[in-house]
C-alpha cells in the first residue's frame, strides 16, 4: 500500500533529521520540526476522534522529538489497521472553521507537509554552516533505509 510506504518514509526522513537537530543547536529549526511532529499528532487524533495532547505551534524539546515521531508512526498505524480510508472526517481547524476531509487525504497531507517542512530545515541547517542530512525518498531507497 502506497500510503503506508509514504508514512513509513516519513517517519524514517524524520528520524534521520531529529538525529542532526540532536547534534546542532539552532533553535529555529527545532521550532520548526515541533511544528511538524505536533501537526502530524493533531491531525492523527482527529482521526481517530481524539483530543490532541500538543498544540499546533507547541515547542518540544528535541529530546522528545523522536518518541513523540514513534508515537504519531503508531497512530498512524492504527489508523491504517482499523480505519477506512475512505472515512469523511470532520474537525475544525484552529480558526474554528469547519472542513471536512477523507481519511486517505489526511494521511497524504501528513506525509507531505512533514517533507515541505523538512526542506526549510535543510536549508536552515545549510544557511547555518551545517550539511543537512539526506532524507530524499529515493536515496533512502537506494540505500535500502526503507
Amino acid at each position: 500500500m502506497l500510503l503506508k510506504k509514504m508514512l513509513n518514509y516519513t517517519a524514517k526522513a524524520d528520524a534521520i533529521l531529529i538525529a542532526d537537530l540532536i547534534k546542532v543547536a539552532l533553535p529555529e529549526a527545532n521550532k520548526l520540526f515541533s511544528h511538524v511532529l505536533t501537526a502530524q499528532h493533531i491531525w492523527l487524533k482527529r482521526v481517530l476522534n481524539q483530543t490532541p495532547d500538543f498544540g499546533v505551534w507547541e515547542i518540544k524539546s528535541v529530546e522528545d522529538f523522536q518518541a513523540i515521531s514513534e508515537h504519531n508512526l503508531k497512530l498512524a498505524e492504527d489508523i491504517l489497521q482499523h480505519v477506512s480510508l475512505e472515512k469523511d472526517i470532520t474537525y475544525k481547524n484552529g480558526a474554528g472553521d469547519e472542513f471536512t476531509n477523507k481519511v486517505e487525504d489526511i494521511l497524504l497531507h501528513i506525509c507531505n507537509h512533514s517533507t515541505y517542512h523538512r526542506a526549510q530545515i535543510s536549508t536552515m541547517l545549510r544557511v547555518s554552516g551545517y550539511t543537512p542530512p539526506i532524507t530524499d525518498y529515493i536515496m533512502l531507497k537506494r540505500t535500502n533505509q526503507i
